[in-house]
């Protein structure tokens, strides 16, 4: 069997990390796949990326263009919507012609457009879409957040400046969604039960199939290991406690910077002697912004796609901290977690779905500072500490190892080839 995974770029974001560790979990259980990407970062052979050309460039920008037009010429949520109304024909390409699924993944920003997807479909291939986010199911945004309209039908749209109308671009490219989706099978999967449900509720998906399955993670590589050699190679105090927050971009709003500065101005002001026993690592770009925001002493690192060293980073620290307001299934709990790293995070998304309250982690209430610094207040000091740690580091295991992942996927390519009904 030949897969080719489709994402837009080879290693920038948590959906293109997703889909490059699925290639290596099912070419290690002997399928032969290959990952189409627009932005090739690396040499890897089973990597292919399209033809660079100013073209890329044009479509993105052209993309972006048109909706700050429908947006009244303002910047407001510009990079929180796609339209899908430019991308590559990649029928074309002999990939595509020798595989027998074509499975796609976060392909916005001029990689594929709906009319891309709508050759794709007609191609009579079997497709699968494993969704990274909401946008395969709602008109135009990537979190619906409080949004319902896409369970009836897009319309006066919240990321649209103004709030939209009631035939505004979120409702022309819903009606153009369903449209592409109308008779036509698509096996779609979601990387968390959330989403799963998110999705199910989505009045594009009526009729279409949505199953749940998890981004897969290598842990013989994410794992355990000496903190006190871990902190020498990451050059980080041996003294003291150490808590990690990691992301793209540090100063990203949805990543909840806000509330982990005030969270850590809590637990200054409740335990003033952290300020002298208590650090903060942060990798991503934009960490050193940090140094000046919080009341601990700030360790800033820069963003981080090397794994080995990622695995150091997440092994030095003793705990690590997600306040993100908008999130799927995040790799950076999970890489923690496999590493032995108990988790902190706020209800939303499926986080939930991977910390374990209490258990291995901690969930907050969601947007609470108070809880998220009760959270790491109790992380920190509880007595049962290593048990904590062994629990997530199972959890990690047991759910989303390579093997158990590619085994669930290669069940799915087998039902939509026909292999076994």
């Amino acid at each position: 069997m030949r897969v080719l995974l489709i994402n837009t770029s080879e290693r920038i974001g948590g959906a293109a990390v997703a889909a490059g560790r699925l290639l290596e979990s099912l070419k290690n259980n002997g399928i032969k796949v290959k990952l189409l990407v627009r932005d090739k970062q690396t040499d890897q052979i089973s990597v292919v990326g399209l033809e660079r050309s100013w073209l890329h460039v044009w479509r993105f920008v052209w993309e972006r263009v048109v909706i700050w037009k429908f947006n009244h010429f303002k910047k407001n949520n510009l990079f929180a919507v796609d339209i899908a109304n430019t991308g590559s024909d990649i029928t074309v390409l002999p990939e595509f012609k020798e595989a027998d699924v074509i499975h796609l993944h976060w392909i916005n920003q001029g990689m594929l457009s709906l009319r891309n997807i709508q050759k794709i479909l007609k191609s009579g291939k079997p497709v699968v879409w494993t969704m990274h986010d909401m946008w395969p199911c709602t008109g135009i945004c990537h979190h619906a957040r409080e949004c319902t309209n896409y369970q009836q039908e897009c319309h006066n749209c919240p990321f649209i400046y103004g709030g939209g109308s009631k035939k505004d671009l979120s409702y022309r490219i819903f009606r153009k969604k369903q449209k592409l989706y109308k008779n036509t099978p698509i096996s779609f999967v979601a990387c968390s039960q959330w989403l799963q449900h998110q999705a199910q509720k989505s009045a594009l998906l009526a009729g279409q199939r949505v199953i749940s399955i998890p981004n897969p993670i290598n842990t013989n590589l994410f794992k355990p290991h000496d903190k006190k050699e871990a902190r020498n190679r990451c050059m980080l105090p041996q003294e003291g406690k150490l808590i990690l927050f990691g992301s793209v971009k540090i100063t990203d709003k949805r990543k909840g910077i806000d509330y982990l500065i005030e969270s850590c101005n809590l637990l200054a002001a409740a335990h003033p002697e952290w300020k002298e026993t208590l650090a903060v690592v942060v990798f991503g770009n934009q960490s050193a912004k940090l140094e000046n925001l919080l009341p601990f002493r700030v360790y800033p690192l820069n963003y981080v796609s090397n794994e080995h060293e990622l695995v150091d980073i997440y092994n030095a620290v003793d705990l690590f901290v997600t306040p993100s307001l908008e999130e799927n299934l995040p790799n950076t709990i999970m890489e923690a977690m496999a590493c032995g790293v108990p988790c902190v995070g706020f209800n939303v998304g499926g986080i939930p779905e991977m910390i374990d309250h209490l258990h291995n982690g901690y969930v907050a209430e969601y947007k609470s500072s108070e809880d998220f610094a009760n959270g790491i207040y109790w992380a920190l000091t509880d007595p049962e500490y290593a048990n904590l740690a062994e629990q997530a580091c199972r959890k990690a295991v047991a759910s989303y190892s390579e093997g158990i992942i590619a085994k669930k996927y290669i069940d799915l390519y087998n039902k939509v080839t026909g292999k076994y009904a």
